[in-house]
C-alpha cells in the first residue's frame, strides 16, 4: 500500500527593481531576499513568501506574504510558475510563484525589514530549496517578456526620459544598446508619448515621455532586442 503524505501549498514571489551599485557605471536588476530565522536552511536567503491560508485566494496570499515580509505593494504582480518537484523540501511543498516589478523610488522608500536585504540578480549567494532556480526561470521570462510588452516600463516613473528607458533594458538584457537605434525603434512601436516637460541637468534638456497605455499589443511595432 502506498502511503500519502499531505501537501502544503506556499506562495513566494520574486520582485525585480533596478539599482545602481556603489562603483557602478550602470544599473543592475536586483531583487530582495529573506534570510530564514528556523530549519530546514536556517540563515540562508530565500524568496520571501509564506503559506497559502485556506480561505484566501493565491492573488491576496501573494500580496499578503509580500507585505509581511518586505513591506512592499508592487502595482505589478502576475503569477509566474508552480514549482512542485518531489525533492524540493523535506515535506511535501508545492510553490505557487509570482513575480513583481517595483519603482527604485518604491523599493527606498518601503519600510525596512530587519533580514530582508537587496542583492544583484547576477551575483546571488546560494539560496534556500530550490529558489535559485526560480529566479533563473524568473529573469529568463523577464527577458523575453522585455522584447514584445511594455513591462519594462513598470520600472520606471510615470514620465522617464529615453535614457532612463534604455538603461532599464541596458539592465535587464545586460548588454549596452546604441542609443541612435534605440531611440528610432520605440519612437517606431509608438508605445510612447512626448510630453511638454524637460529634464534638466548637467547635460542639455531631455524630454520627458509617458507610456501609451491606449495602444494595443498588436499595433505596436518590435521593441529593442
Amino acid at each position: 500500500m502506498t502511503q500519502t503524505s499531505d501537501i502544503r501549498v506556499a506562495v513566494s514571489t520574486v520582485i525585480f527593481s533596478l539599482r545602481r551599485l556603489p562603483g557602478a557605471d550602470a544599473a543592475s536588476v536586483v531583487l530582495p531576499l529573506v534570510r530564514r530565522t528556523r530549519d530546514p536552511y536556517e540563515g540562508r536567503w530565500a524568496l520571501p513568501g509564506g503559506w497559502l491560508d485556506v480561505n484566501e485566494n493565491l492573488d491576496a496570499a501573494a500580496a499578503r506574504t509580500l507585505a509581511e515580509t518586505t513591506g512592499l505593494a508592487p502595482s505589478y504582480l502576475e503569477q509566474l510558475y508552480a514549482f512542485g518537484a518531489v525533492d524540493r523540501s523535506p515535506s511535501r511543498v508545492v510553490s505557487i510563484v509570482y513575480w513583481a516589478l517595483v519603482r527604485p523610488d518604491e523599493a527606498e522608500a518601503a519600510q525596512a525589514q530587519h533580514n530582508v536585504a537587496w542583492f544583484d540578480a547576477a551575483s546571488l549567494p546560494p539560496l534556500a530549496f530550490d529558489h535559485s532556480q526560480i529566479v533563473e526561470y524568473a529573469l529568463w521570462r523577464l527577458r523575453n517578456k522585455v522584447g514584445y510588452s511594455r513591462i519594462a516600463h513598470g520600472l520606471l516613473p510615470e514620465e522617464f526620459t529615453l535614457a532612463e528607458l534604455r538603461e532599464v533594458y541596458e539592465a535587464i538584457l545586460e548588454r549596452r544598446l546604441d542609443p541612435a537605434n534605440f531611440r528610432r525603434q520605440v519612437e517606431n512601436s509608438a508605445t510612447l508619448i512626448p510630453t511638454e516637460q524637460f529634464r534638466t541637468g548637467s547635460h542639455r534638456p531631455a524630454r520627458l515621455y509617458r507610456s501609451n497605455h491606449d495602444l494595443e499589443l498588436a499595433d505596436r511595432g518590435p521593441l529593442p532586442r
